[in-house]
């Protein structure tokens, strides 16, 4: 039996005809970008964050660059970020024309080492940006007691993790200056090409937000800042709209797909189960576990072979990468990312996965492995 990594597909036939149908007053109205649809879908993701702002844009890498514009950042400063995560949260960095400065993370949850927070600053330092992996949250009250004291701001990546939950609080509810997010297809709220947005809590952010996010300007054809071209469509919106109706049913699904594989694969020789903090609450963005003895590569080519869906999320951790060769930084810099991108492989855990796909995904590890 082949098992897809996803299946958007299955997703589309739950509620295709209720996405077009919220699609076609905008069709009907041509009021293709930052029309209604994105307004209301503010309102909406603002409330389910807790926050009082939401700001939408083209993209989940987008909202990271509008975010360091929105505090600042630039040229000269230095921001403090995990190695191991999406190349997009550096990019953004670099792309602003600041300094990442590199943090190892957790063994056990991926998520960012707080005390490197300590270890890296310095006072070149404007901002910290912790990355929810995963679908799990950081330890959010320890990075912000280390960046309160030291000025830093902090950007929450929640690319992968609207809705996780941190001691009770939903991600937005939980100490940073702005969260990130990313409406990728592949994301729990995914919507049918790129989309992404900024939340805040803080009203002259989310206001330079806005005009930035529409080249710099306020009013029209006067910029008091250099924006960036990145609205979000009103076609994205419509979809997200329909879709958040049904986000908490699928965070659930995704938790009880991970309740039966950390049953199931729980004891088998070599394989870590996800870790979830006991104050958090995770939404399996993706289910990643670690295999032991080198044989991760082994058993990615066992998938292969029996049509098993699998990604393997990072294998070059950020520091590695060629593009920042003149930091300096070689390998052993930061052995806990080097471990995780040697070891880790995400399997398929998307809402509708059937009781007998994950019993397929399972029966391969152990075969696999034991070979």
């Amino acid at each position: 039996m082949s098992v897809p990594l996803l299946d958007l597909k299955a997703q589309w036939a739950q509620i295709g005809d209720e996405v077009m149908a919220a699609m076609q007053p905008t069709l009907d109205t041509a009021g293709y970008i930052l029309g209604p649809p994105v307004k209301q879908l503010e309102e909406e993701i603002a409330a389910y964050c807790s926050s009082e702002h939401a700001v939408g844009c083209a993209s989940g890498s987008d909202a990271l660059i509008l975010a360091l514009l929105a505090l600042g950042v630039g040229p000269g400063d230095e921001v403090i970020l995990p190695s191991f995560t999406f190349f997009a949260t550096t990019g953004a960095v670099s792309r602003i024309g600041a300094t990442p400065l590199f943090a190892d993370n957790d063994p056990r949850n991926f998520n960012i080492l707080p005390g490197e927070i300590a270890r890296l600053a310095t006072p070149r330092t404007k901002a910290c940006i912790p990355v929810h992996l995963f679908g799990q949250a950081c330890d959010m009250d320890t990075i912000m007691a280390e960046c309160r004291v030291r000025g830093i701001a902090v950007i929450e990546d929640a690319a992968q993790s609207i809705g996780a939950q941190y001691k009770g609080r939903r991600i937005g509810d939980t100490g940073g200056d702005i969260v990130t997010l990313s409406f990728y297809p592949t994301k729990n709220l995914g919507c049918m090409g790129d989309g992404g947005m900024c939340v805040t809590g803080d009203a002259a952010l989310a206001e330079r937000m806005r005009i930035l996010r529409n080249h710099g300007m306020q009013p029209k054809y006067h910029h008091p800042y250099i924006g960036m071209n990145s609205r979000l469509d009103s076609l994205q919106a419509a979809a997200l709209n329909v879709k958040m109706k049904y986000l908490e049913g699928w965070h659930e699904a995704r938790r009880q797909n991970a309740a039966d594989y950390d049953a199931k694969l729980a004891g088998v020789a070599g394989v870590t189960i996800p870790y979830i903090e006991p104050q958090c609450q995770s939404i399996y963005n993706q289910y990643t576990i670690r295999v032991a003895g080198g044989k991760r590569n082994a058993l990615a080519a066992g998938f292969r072979e029996r049509g098993i869906g699998f990604e393997i999320y990072y294998p070059v951790p950020c520091h590695l990468q060629e593009c920042y060769s003149s930091l300096g930084m070689k390998p052993g810099s930061l052995p806990h990312s080097e471990a995780c991108a040697k070891d880790v492989i995400s399997l398929p855990i998307y809402p509708e996965l059937s009781s007998a796909q994950r019993d397929e995904v399972v029966a391969a590890i152990k075969e696999i492995l034991a070979a």
